[in-house]
C-alpha cells in the first residue's frame, strides 16, 4: 500500500518574503498527489489505480485533483516527467567533472544502466508510458529530458583528439547513440533479470566505445557525408 501524505506548507525562505499560504498549501498538495501517484502507479500499474485510491492516499479531494490535473492521464504524465527528470539529473551527476571523454562515456552509461533497473523507472517510463502517452508524446517526453546528456557525451567522444565534427553530424551520432540506448534501456527494464542484461549493454557497449577509442588515438578520421563508399571493394 502507498503512504498517505498530508500536504505541509513549504517554509520560506531566509531574507525573503515566501509565497501566500495558500500558494504554499497548493504546491504542498501536488507535490503529495504527484508522490502518491508514483507510487501507485510503480506498485500496481496506470490501468489499476484509480483516481479514488490515490486522492485517499494523498487525504485531499477530488476537487483538489482536478484543480491541478485534468484527469489521471495528466496525473501520469507529471509523474512520468519527474522520474525522467530525476534520471537526467543521476547522468549528469556521474559525468560531472569527467575531463576524460571516454571516462565520462563510460561514467554516463552506468548511471544510465543503474536508473533503467529501478523499479519506478521500469514501471513508469519503459512499461507503461508508450501506451499511456503515446508514442509520439512518450518520445518528445524522452528527448526533453535525456537526449541533452546523450548530446554532452557524444559530443565529448566524438571531438576527442584531433577530431572535428560539423554539428550536424554530431547531432546524427547523437540521436543514432540515443536511439541504441533507448532500445538498451528498454531491454534491461524487462529483463528477467535485470542486472545481467545491464552487464551484457554495458560489455557490448564498452566494446564499442573502445573501438572509438582506438579510431581516435590512432588518427583516423571521422568520415564525412559523401566520403563513405556505397559498395565494399571486390564486391559487384
Amino acid at each position: 500500500m502507498s503512504t498517505s501524505r498530508v500536504p505541509q506548507p513549504a517554509p520560506a525562505g531566509p531574507g525573503r518574503a515566501g509565497p501566500s499560504r495558500r500558494q504554499q498549501y497548493s504546491a504542498s498538495t501536488k507535490r503529495a498527489l504527484v508522490d502518491v501517484a508514483e507510487d501507485l502507479f510503480t506498485q500496481h500499474g496506470y490501468a489499476a489505480t484509480s483516481l479514488d485510491t490515490i486522492v485517499a492516499g494523498a487525504r485531499v479531494t477530488k476537487g483538489a485533483l482536478y484543480h491541478h490535473f485534468t484527469g489521471k492521464q495528466a496525473l501520469f504524465e507529471a509523474v512520468f516527467e519527474r522520474v525522467e527528470s530525476d534520471a537526467s539529473r543521476a547522468i549528469q551527476r556521474a559525468v560531472r567533472g569527467k575531463a576524460d571523454p571516454w571516462e565520462k562515456a563510460v561514467a554516463g552509461l552506468r548511471a544510465f544502466l543503474a536508473v533503467v533497473q529501478e523499479p519506478r523507472y521500469r514501471r513508469i517510463v519503459v512499461q507503461e508510458g508508450p501506451a499511456v502517452l503515446g508514442h509520439e508524446r512518450y518520445r518528445e517526453q524522452e528527448e526533453r529530458s535525456t537526449f541533452a546528456n546523450v548530446v554532452e557525451i557524444v559530443r565529448s567522444v566524438t571531438t576527442a583528439g584531433t577530431w572535428e565534427v560539423e554539428e550536424e553530424m554530431l547531432q546524427t551520432f547523437s540521436r543514432i547513440f540515443f536511439g541504441a540506448m533507448s532500445s538498451a534501456g528498454e531491454c534491461v527494464a524487462t529483463a528477467t533479470d535485470p542486472l545481467a542484461a545491464a552487464q551484457r549493454v554495458e560489455t557490448a557497449i564498452t566494446f564499442i566505445l573502445q573501438g572509438f577509442q582506438v579510431l581516435a588515438d590512432t588518427g583516423v578520421d571521422v568520415p564525412t557525408p559523401g566520403s563513405v563508399p556505397q559498395d565494399r571493394p571486390g564486391v559487384g
